[in-house]
């Protein structure tokens, strides 16, 4: 028995910030932010719609997509570290908001990284029969930690989530293993402190380490899932910067039409860019049932991660 995703959901806030707004108090301009980034605007949270709004939001329509009812997911894991209360997490108020009767619900934070963490637990989860239909989220409200007078990170980071289904069936690949790494001696290059709550970032040593870390990873993936580069139909990496994920396709031997990018609309949402790009993809006729996915993500302390999916893979049920 394999674990496939069979659905798919997103939501993003309404408001809109676009980078013409900075060049008013950063000495920055959109041009600049464009050439560095490839970032053209983002969608923020304003205060009406909350983090768990949008999750449910992503949630139900990653059920209607799978054409689930709530009522049957076993397990919810939701990858953030901007929840709307340090505690209790998302996960909880999120299973009672969509009637998911008892479901498990458990919040992952493994920052940008956080999504692949979460698929690759719950397909463990639904491999070993302990689950047959869980829910995994990438919800972030990056706002919330942004320091909007630093340059560097100012212009970055944004909100959103989006939700995948997996289900239990009879595959032939499903969700392969997952390469999964960390490495915590860097972890100040990259935080959020506890009483400053403000997120700071190295960013030329990040960029160094996210491309060498996901180009490694991604290799592995492929070598354990028995492929090449060549049966790559699409490879979806954390929308951090454009040149970091252009420059890891690079290395990894991807041509241009099989990566795909939409950082240029949603900046840099952590562990909800890499869902969100995949529902995006689809919607833009990128992804299609049957292709071979490769994701990579990396995050702050280090984390990092890639694996290799069969896109909504017909799935057969168990009973």
């Amino acid at each position: 028995m394999r674990a496939g995703v069979v659905g798919i959901g997103s939501a993003l806030p309404e408001h809109v910030v676009t980078n013409k707004e900075f060049e008013a108090y950063l000495d920055t301009t959109d041009a600049w932010i464009q050439r560095r980034t490839g970032i053209r605007e983002r969608r923020i949270l304003n205060g009406a719609v909350t983090l768990t709004d949008l999750a449910v939001e992503a949630c139900v329509a990653a059920l209607n997509d799978a054409g689930r009812e709530a009522a049957d997911v076993d397990h919810i894991i939701v990858a953030t570290f901007t929840p709307d209360r340090l505690m209790p997490g998302l996960a909880p108020r999120i299973a009672k908001l969509l009637g998911t009767e008892n479901a498990g619900a458990i919040d992952v934070n493994a920052a940008c990284a956080g999504f692949l963490y979460g698929l690759d637990q719950a397909a463990a989860l639904i491999e070993s029969g302990r689950v047959k239909l869980a829910l995994v989220v990438g919800a972030e409200a990056l706002s919330r930690v942004t320091d909007k007078h630093d340059r560097g990170t100012a212009i970055l980071f944004a909100d959103g989530a989006a939700a995948v289904v997996l289900a239990s069936g009879e595959i032939e690949h499903g969700c392969a293993p997952f390469v999964l790494a960390s490495d915590g001696e860097h972890g100040d290059l990259l935080y959020a402190g506890r009483d400053e709550r403000l997120l700071r970032m190295e960013g030329q040593e990040v960029y160094r380490h996210a491309v060498e870390r996901m180009v490694e990873a991604t290799a592995e993936a492929l070598r354990r899932a028995g492929m090449t580069v060549d049966d790559v139909d699409l490879l979806v990496v954390h929308q951090a910067n454009q040149r970091i994920i252009e420059s890891a396709a690079r290395r990894l031997g991807v041509p241009e039409e099989k990566v795909f990018l939409n950082v240029d609309t949603i900046a840099n949402t952590s562990s909800a860019s890499i869902p969100l790009a995949l529902h995006h993809a689809e919607l833009a006729g990128r992804l299609a049932p049957g292709d071979t996915v490769a994701l990579a993500a990396f995050g702050g302390g280090f984390v990092w991660g890639a694996g290799i999916i069969k896109w909504k893979e017909r799935v057969h049920a168990s009973a």
